[in-house]
């Protein structure tokens, strides 16, 4: 009989570590299963910065390490900005201008930066904000002092220009974000960026990145037609099908993504939920809030979604729509995250598990969950390590 009960708890508290509580205050709100989940690094706050592309990537990166090693890191997203800010003020002073200067970036750059310049742990430059009196990153005064700089610079009318710009632009990086060590101390070894980032078990050439629109071939890569992908990587361009059936199998396999897209839509909520909510049964479903949907706010849209939770009624996104809307400017990439697992609700329905930036905020302590029609419609590319491809994708790509 003891031995029964015992094997009952246990069984108890196997389900509660799974599957989350129903809300009573909510009797819509999601109850999640755990289908699959991967290990991923703490949580962090990107803050008043647009460097969710610098934190996902590199959270993205610190997950890959975990995997291959066992061994836990926190590394330094200052870094990665530092050297991807000079190194984008000189693209754009080469250009005359002619090209954006700003906060974005893409997943590309953090690998650039590791395999280029290496990388430091993140206690080996200040931490964010502290060099201006604040407890995390805020570029409002930063960059309203760094564009202008660029700008004057990239914008001249001599007709040669000398290299000390990039002596002051340097000491403007170096004043907000810290200067990058030469040299640090990590677990009692002395490493430089570059062998620190050597020693990480990681080999840079096993990731590539993946799309799908149809303005290219498929089975070709391009550089996707994005402002802040402004070191024009190449970007695999795969049929939607395929698109997903690469996401489930990495997660499936043990492997993170690191994700870009487009979190502006009406449908992703602040709390920690994200859908590709069908407008036009909103407008068609009873109640006075949902029958004029298009004339409200994007925040009562988004209280709306929240609401109904599990009813949310979905748009099951097709190829000619991804199209259409990245063509008509509405898919837009701007945030990047981290795909790390896949739960279920009490409906069956399936959601990707994401690692956002913005904190323990949400519901769910900086966990989003967005559901697999969200995710395909709203993606603009992603990374994966080339192992977790399908082998059949992988033999039509040559990777």
């Amino acid at each position: 009989m003891k031995k029964a009960i015992v094997l009952a708890l246990l069984a108890v508290c196997t389900l509660g570590a799974h599957a989350e509580k129903k809300d009573s205050v909510n009797p819509n709100k999601p109850v999640f299963t755990v289908i699959k989940k991967n290990p991923i690094t703490s949580i962090k706050d990107q803050n008043r910065s647009g460097t969710c592309w610098d934190y996902s990537t590199l959270s993205y990166f610190e997950s890959e390490i975990l995997k291959a090693t066992g061994k836990t890191y926190d590394l330094c997203e200052s870094f990665v900005a530092n050297k991807t800010y000079m190194d984008r003020a000189i693209q754009v002073v080469r250009l005359h201008g002619d090209c954006q200067f700003a906060e974005g970036g893409s997943t590309y750059d953090p690998l650039y930066c590791l395999e280029h310049y290496g990388i430091c742990p993140e206690n080996a430059m200040p931490f964010p904000g502290s060099l201006y009196g604040d407890s995390l990153n805020n570029f409002g005064e930063f960059f309203s002092v760094m564009t202008p700089y660029v700008e004057s610079v990239a914008k001249s009318s001599l007709k040669k220009i000398s290299s000390q710009w990039k002596v002051g632009l340097q000491g403007i990086l170096d004043a907000y974000l810290g200067k990058c060590p030469e040299q640090f101390t990590y677990e009692g070894k002395t490493y430089t960026p570059k062998s620190f980032a050597a020693s990480l078990g990681l080999d840079w050439n096993n990731y590539v990145s993946f799309t799908s629109f149809s303005h290219h071939p498929f089975w070709t890569q391009f550089a996707v037609e994005v402002q802040d992908n402004w070191r024009n990587p190449l970007t695999w361009n795969v049929p939607i099908d395929d698109l997903q059936k690469i996401l489930d199998n990495a997660i499936m396999n043990g492997y993170t993504i690191a994700w870009g897209g487009d979190v502006s839509e009406d449908g992703f909520t602040r709390k920690g939920l994200a859908y590709n909510v069908d407008e036009k049964k909103l407008e068609n479903m009873k109640g006075s809030d949902m029958a004029h949907w298009l004339k409200l706010t994007p925040a009562k849209k988004k209280n709306i979604v929240d609401s109904l939770g599990v009813n949310v009624p979905e748009v099951e996104p097709t190829q000619k729509q991804r199209q259409e809307r990245f063509d008509d400017w509405e898919l837009t990439d701007d945030h990047g995250m981290l795909i790390f697992g896949i739960a279920k609700d009490q409906n069956g329905k399936e959601y990707y598990m994401v690692k956002n930036s913005w904190g323990k905020s949400g519901d769910y302590d900086g966990i989003w969950y967005m559901t697999k029609n969200f995710i395909i419609a709203n993606t603009m590319d992603f990374m994966v390590n080339k192992n977790a491809v399908p082998k059949d994708i992988r033999k039509k790509c040559n990777i």
